[in-house]
């Protein structure tokens, strides 16, 4: 026979959930003791049990983590369950999950010292309505992340909030079959992040009020690289011009204030019927990763990259100068008339001087009034030749959509 805890006290109750006879629901409430309360319930938890936290405020100083399968935690709304970590004093998270077929829901973590929810290696996690936020506003003090999922597989997040996280808001990393959706990222550095995986759909989000509203990145130096088939659809990446607050040496801290979408060193991309505009820089960057690095299996070039049906407001207006170089070689470039896509041109030498193959050349169509600035490298190296595309319809072509990401979500 299983119990049903509440706070400190317990209660026989047989239940069914997941098929499964006798699993328990452990409801706690805040009190002086939430913290105990509530990794006790974590460590003792079997399969199929529910940890129930109701609404009010938990204040919590130390960090939360669940190794066992099969366990749901849920709270009773995002604005009414809430836990606070404005005083930890130990862990590197909020929340740490490390067990599969694992289940987060409708509840808030507030001001943790470090990430706010870190996933890593799992099979099947789902993020239903839940929030993340610091909130004294942007500062390098912040959590890099707020949801932080990794090294995983079946991710969904679903109805989601994250705020003021000093690296991302909503974070995927080297993991696959990915699904983002409904959700809102504001006042991140990145918005929403997708890096080093395999096999993601992010649509129906909006990323408004961030240095860069989604970025779909590839770097180097981990164990799983060469993202690839990631769609980006349907969102909204508006108005991200919040200044670069990520803390001195992390990559995002090159990200230029102002960018709407940033795919760097991705294969495979589909960037389709999105709202993309308000973003002081540019709309969308298509760059190679630009750093040494001495990871000699790593490709550093994007390719097979497909923008097409997007709908472009205003950019360029007041660009960020101060981060890396891109903005200053696009109003150079531009000669101040910032350009809504931009590609780098880079590639391998060879491809440089004998052409992309047909399937990895980039295709943008469809995109409305939207201008374009692709640099030629020989001929920006080069003077008196021309050092820049503008011409959009150069990279007029066929559309061969990627296949939806699809998996079992109602584990």
């Amino acid at each position: 026979m299983r119990f049903l805890k509440l706070s400190k006290l317990t209660f026989l109750v047989p239940l069914f959930l997941s098929g499964t006879l006798f699993s328990a629901v452990h409801i706690i409430q805040p009190s002086e003791n939430a913290y105990e309360d509530i990794q006790e319930a974590l460590i003792l938890a079997e399969p199929g049990d529910v940890i129930r936290l109701t609404a009010g405020i938990f204040y919590l100083q130390d960090s939360l983590s669940l190794d066992v399968e099969e366990v749901q935690i849920e709270g009773e709304g995002m604005d009414q369950t809430i836990l606070n970590f404005a005083d930890q004093q130990s862990g590197a998270q909020g929340l740490s999950v490390t067990s599969d077929n694992v289940t987060l829901q409708d509840f808030s973590i507030q001001n943790a010292k470090g990430d706010a929810i870190k996933v890593k290696g799992v099979t099947n996690i789902k993020f239903l309505r839940v929030k993340t936020e610091w909130t004294n506003g942007p500062s390098p003090k912040n959590g890099a992340y707020g949801l932080y999922p990794v090294e995983s597989t079946n991710v969904l997040i679903d109805g989601c909030v994250a705020i003021g996280a000093s690296d991302a808001g909503i974070y995927v990393g080297q993991s696959q079959n990915i699904i983002v959706r409904n959700s809102r990222a504001e006042f991140n550095v990145a918005g929403i992040e997708i890096e080093n995986s395999y096999y993601a759909d992010v649509y129906n989000n909006i990323a408004t009020n961030n240095t860069g509203g989604i970025l779909i990145f590839d770097l180097p130096g981990l164990p799983q690289q060469g993202g690839h088939h990631v769609r980006v659809f349907s969102n909204r990446s508006i108005g991200n011009n919040t200044d670069n607050f990520a803390p001195e040496g992390n990559i995002v801290g090159e990200v230029p204030r102002g960018t709407g979408i940033i795919i760097q060193a991705n294969s495979d991309v589909e960037i389709f019927n999105n709202e993309i505009g308000d973003n002081d820089t540019v709309n969308i960057a298509v760059v190679t990763y630009g750093n040494e690095t001495d990871d000699k299996t790593y490709y550093p070039h994007p390719k097979s990259i497909q923008i097409h049906g997007n709908k472009f407001g205003p950019t360029g207006y007041n660009p960020d100068t101060s981060k890396g170089e891109l903005a200053q070689i696009l109003f150079e470039l531009s000669d101040g008339n910032m350009p809504d896509i931009f590609w780098d041109g880079l590639l391998p030498l060879s491809q440089i001087l004998l052409g992309q193959p047909e399937n990895e050349k980039m295709i943008i169509s469809n995109n409305g009034d939207a201008t374009l600035l692709a640099i030629k490298p020989i001929g920006y190296m080069v003077p008196f030749l021309d050092s820049a595309i503008l011409d959009i319809n150069e990279f007029d072509g066929e559309i061969s959509p990627l296949a939806k990401v699809e998996f079992d979500e109602n584990f």
